[in-house]
């Protein structure tokens, strides 16, 4: 089970982090002057970063992973603080992304800087937070956390399939996330940020559980 409950964080990383890559595809092109801006698609875009990793993704990590991780030992206190700040500023990151695409859309003066501005503010944070998470967390939850906590950490995340989200759901969701993902470079950077390229897998082209949705 650690081993479906580690991949499972991953693979929801790896969908956040295609999400991100495609914002900024997408904001990179608007500037260029390259597309007429797509606001139904930004909106949906926003909409997921907003629903999934701040109100299902990291609330999960928070009672699971972390509180476990916490039960069993102490070395890993002061990195799941950290962690934990992050997940509480990521909120005003959104906030931003709202605010920013709002004016942008309503034709505000710098209202395309302003959104290019919280984008990039957004996706470092974000990118960074996940390398951390990767980088450091796991390999400590690996060490620590037994089979039985894996279970239910496994169990909580098995949970994150949003129903309209999933491509046998709803096929127009699924197009979006795969028009995301095709926005990417053929190569992509791997989502713990360490730099190394690799190759986006034919199976990425459909979320994981927790992908990304629209109202």
């Amino acid at each position: 089970m650690f081993n479906s409950a580690w991949n499972m964080i991953c693979d929801e990383h790896r969908s956040l982090a295609a999400v991100v890559r495609g914002l900024r595809h997408l904001v990179e092109e608007c500037r260029h002057g390259s597309t007429i801006p797509d606001f139904q698609l930004l909106r949906a875009i926003v909409f997921y970063l907003d629903e999934f990793p701040q109100k299902l993704h990291h609330p999960k990590e928070d009672a699971y992973l972390f509180a476990r991780l916490m039960e069993r030992t102490r070395t890993a206190d002061a990195l799941i603080a950290e962690l934990r700040q992050q997940h509480a500023s990521g909120n005003r990151f959104v906030e931003a992304l709202h605010a920013t695409l709002a004016a942008f859309e309503a034709n505000e003066a710098k209202g395309l800087d302003a959104f290019s501005v919280a984008v990039d503010r957004f996706a470092d944070d974000i990118l960074r937070h996940m390398a951390l998470e990767e980088n450091a967390l796991l390999p400590l939850a690996s060490r620590h956390l037994t089979g039985e906590d894996w279970v239910e950490i496994g169990a909580a995340f098995g949970e994150n399939g949003d129903p309209r989200f999933v491509a046998d759901a709803d096929q127009a969701y699924a197009d979006l996330f795969r028009r995301l993902v095709n926005l990417a470079s053929p190569t992509a950077t791997d989502a713990a940020g360490t730099g190394k390229k690799r190759r986006v897998r034919p199976d990425e082209s459909r979320p994981s559980p927790g992908g990304p949705a629209a109202d």
